[in-house]
């Protein structure tokens, strides 16, 4: 007979550790989230695993009541990895940050998406290195001033969603911390997907990086600066009397901001496909910022694609078949084979 899987709840999924961020850090938001969507999805805790590298986001295996693992800075996807090819039955969740998963970890995560492994991924942006207390991250935006830019930044940053589309991520999104409905049901849509699924959570560190997001989440501002995606609809945002569009400009091939009223309506503005192959429109749409644009929320893409594991599986499964499965001792003793004697002498 099979086994009814219980009836689980968000305190089923709290650790006994004592959860150790700042007081008002961002994490505590998003830890609260995702344990009260996992009771949700109906998978026994024993077949969930959260995988993490190093930062503060990365303690997030310690508070979650499942299989979990804290390794390595910037490694997490590679461990990934090799835990789903070898025990596809497991859903695997990759907790990472803007330095953990773009400065040392870059290399790692790019491939991870481009391979389709079917695991999740979450990444906290605070722009800035939280852990070492308050350097400057490949997120943060020019001139950003800090301990290890006291004269303000020079560099270009990265902008996540960007890299996951161009690394080929079959599901990218993007929410808020403290947008805890909004962020909720990304997680939900995440849970579901098949293949890599990359989420970048814009995240507040409040000791570091105060604020670096309030234009988009004081109250007075998150209607006008944040475009909320929803599949099969168009792209529209402002408050009721004052709502704007996006409307593509094909001769220049861009995106334009138009306001509703005078002979322009919804139905001008563009229609939102998340399921469209091509990613170049999704791509558009991570390089539209601000002041000019609002930030986009919700799923910029989600496209099914054959996933790295089940690719392997299938591999091993048909040289089984062909060849037989073998052993291992075999194959070590297979070919020309050496013999180490205790007094170091070799023999063939």
């Amino acid at each position: 007979m099979p086994t009814e899987t219980p009836t689980l709840t968000k305190k089923d999924f709290q650790s006994d550790q004592e959860v150790r961020w700042c007081p008002g850090c961002g994490d505590y938001a998003i830890l609260s989230a995702v344990q009260s969507v996992m009771p949700e999805l109906g998978i026994p805790k024993e077949r969930l695993v959260v995988i993490s590298g190093i930062g503060c986001s990365s303690r997030f295996p310690y508070y979650m009541d499942t299989f979990g693992f804290h390794t390595i800075h910037g490694r997490a996807p590679a461990i990934a990895t090799g835990l789903k090819t070898s025990r596809p039955d497991l859903e695997v969740w990759v907790v990472t940050g803007d330095g953990d998963a773009l400065s040392i970890g870059g290399n790692h995560l790019i491939h991870v998406l481009r391979r389709n492994v079917n695991v999740k991924i979450l990444l906290f942006n605070n722009r800035i290195y939280g852990l070492t207390k308050g350097q400057y991250s490949p997120t943060s935006e020019v001139g950003k001033r800090t301990k290890s830019t006291p004269v303000g930044s020079i560099d270009n940053p990265f902008d996540p969603v960007s890299v996951a589309l161009g690394a080929g991520a079959t599901m990218v999104a993007r929410s808020v911390d403290i947008f805890q409905k909004h962020l909720k049901e990304t997680l939900r849509r995440v849970a579901e997907h098949q293949g890599s699924a990359f989420v970048e959570i814009l995240q507040n560190c409040n000791i570091f990086n105060d604020g670096a997001f309030s234009y988009l989440t004081d109250k007075e501002n998150r209607e006008v600066e944040g475009l909320y995606l929803e599949h099969g609809k168009p792209l529209v945002f402002g408050p009721p009397g004052a709502e704007r569009g996006i409307r593509l400009d094909a001769k220049a091939m861009r995106f334009e901001i138009v306001s509703l009223g005078n002979g322009i309506g919804p139905e001008d503005c563009v229609v939102w496909d998340e399921s469209r192959p091509d990613p170049s429109l999704a791509f558009m749409l991570a390089q539209c910022h601000r002041p000019e644009f609002p930030t986009a929320l919700g799923v910029l893409r989600k496209v099914d694609a054959p996933t790295y594991d089940a690719g392997v599986i299938a591999q091993i499964a048909q040289q089984q078949e062909r060849m037989g499965t073998g052993s291992l001792e075999e194959l070590l003793y297979s070919g020309e084979t050496w013999q180490v004697a205790a007094d170091g002498s070799i023999t063939r």
